[in-house]
């Protein structure tokens, strides 16, 4: 069914929500015009959405927004102008699945272990790991329990974390919903009920950024796996969400965890239904490259964007420009006296003049780092009309291969050269990021 696009608002709130899957024919809110704004609430997404079998995709992401103008074959650039974290404290640590209480994959299909039910509803009794519980038998139907998790708190200029003892922990978990500022029409059950508490007193530094940040998927799927690295769990899968690999090039790669995704970053979007469809979620209060525990501090906020139609760039995956201070030291655009000394060094060998450039981040998904390190490369290569081999030696010593989740997500970033930017539709935004040209 094609979404049909109407004229568009200047600003489109958005405070609903998903049932953890992406559709391309599901309802989206707006249209936002091109060059408007989107606002939305926020909620967790990883452990309060993981268990909560009742939402189908281990996440808990805002209904889609349509921008008007935006076809097929087309990209929508996404200037995040602000993130704000309202949460007071989250829990989080590595995971474990729960044999027996899902179908297939714990994040798409859970299922209750004694009644059989799949995508329970369920309620909370007290705290603690056992209190998801059936609400059509009672049984403990958590798909995920903790090997190693905190609660943290933050202060209130949220700056900074700390990682709270026990007594702390189940205080806080037995009003989680507050603690975690969960908004109205969210379903998930907040994990700060479980009250982990393994490390006390650890200190981690804030810097929010949006873990899934995208365009909605040419099929339906779940809004975890949208993505080359989970998106591979759903090949084959028993469930009804299962898809073959040929149909994993729908995907949008809009669950990122890149922590680049940032307030200040832009991000290029490529649109595979009618309208695009941005939707976000998965607030993270921090994280560290790789995300390498699985998961991080997921928390709630409000988010600020600003949506630009790009006609016809016909991408297959994100574009990113992070800001400057987050660019690989190689990547950086030239300062005045470096391009001088450049430009010395031209004369003296004959050269006439330098290559003209500036920063550009491809992402690339797959199932382990390396394919999508080759996902990327490619990307990047198609995107710029140059060879593989070319985009490796650039990345090489203008740029570098940046992990942004263990075990399939990388940025590909080196410098472009602004003459193919430019054939792409991309200089604009490119010199509104680096201030070059």
């Amino acid at each position: 069914m094609a979404i049909k696009v109407q004229a568009g608002h200047e600003t489109v709130f958005v405070d609903t929500f998903t049932n953890g899957i992406l559709s391309p024919t599901g309802p989206m809110l707006g249209p936002v015009r091109d060059g408007g704004h989107i606002v939305a609430n926020t909620a967790p997404g990883c452990w309060g959405p993981m268990i909560t079998p009742a939402i189908r995709g281990g996440h808990e992401v805002t209904q889609p927004v349509a921008v008007e103008g935006a076809e097929v074959g087309d990209a929508i650039a996404i200037r995040i102008k602000d993130i704000v974290v309202t949460s007071i404290a989250t829990a989080s640590g590595n995971d474990q699945v729960m044999t027996g209480r899902f179908l297939g994959d714990p994040y798409v299909a859970g299922r209750c272990p004694e009644c059989g039910t799949l995508y329970p509803e369920t309620r909370i009794e007290g705290i603690g790991p056992t209190a998801v519980r059936c609400a059509n038998c009672g049984a403990d139907a958590t798909p995920f329990t903790f090997t190693n998790g905190y609660t943290i708190a933050f202060d209130e200029n949220h700056q900074v974390g700390v990682t709270l003892h026990q007594q702390a922990a189940e205080s806080i978990a037995r009003d989680a919903k507050r603690y975690a500022a969960l908004p109205e029409k969210s379903i998930q059950n907040p994990i700060l009920t479980f009250a982990p508490h393994d490390l006390v007193g650890v200190v981690a530094r804030m810097r929010p950024f949006m873990g899934q940040l995208g365009t909605t998927p040419a099929i339906d799927m779940p809004d975890s796996h949208n993505a080359g690295d989970f998106g591979s769990f759903l090949v084959g899968a028993p469930h009804e969400y299962g898809i073959t690999v040929d149909q994993l090039a729908h995907r949008t790669d809009g669950h990122l965890d890149v922590d680049a995704v940032r307030a200040g970053a832009i991000l290029i979007c490529p649109v595979k239904v009618p309208g695009g469809g941005v939707y976000m979620g998965d607030m993270h209060a921090l994280q560290g490259d790789g995300e390498i525990a699985g998961h991080t501090c997921d928390v709630s906020g409000v988010v600020t964007l600003q949506v630009h139609v790009i006609k016809g760039l016909n991408i297959d995956g994100p574009i990113l420009l992070p800001v400057a201070e987050d660019l690989p030291f190689l990547a950086k655009p030239l300062t005045a006296e470096e391009r001088a000394r450049a430009e010395a060094v031209a004369r003296a060998w004959g050269i006439p003049a330098i290559e003209e450039s500036a920063p550009i981040s491809v992402i690339g998904t797959g199932p382990d780092l390396n394919s999508a390190t080759d996902n990327g490369l490619q990307r990047a290569a198609d995107l710029l009309e140059m060879t593989v081999p070319e985009v490796k030696n650039r990345a090489t010593i203008t740029g570098a291969i940046e992990i942004g989740r263990h075990p399939g997500v990388v940025q590909v970033t080196f410098r472009a050269p602004l003459d193919r930017l430019e054939k792409r539709g991309l200089l604009p935004f490119v010199r509104d990021q680096y201030g070059i040209g």
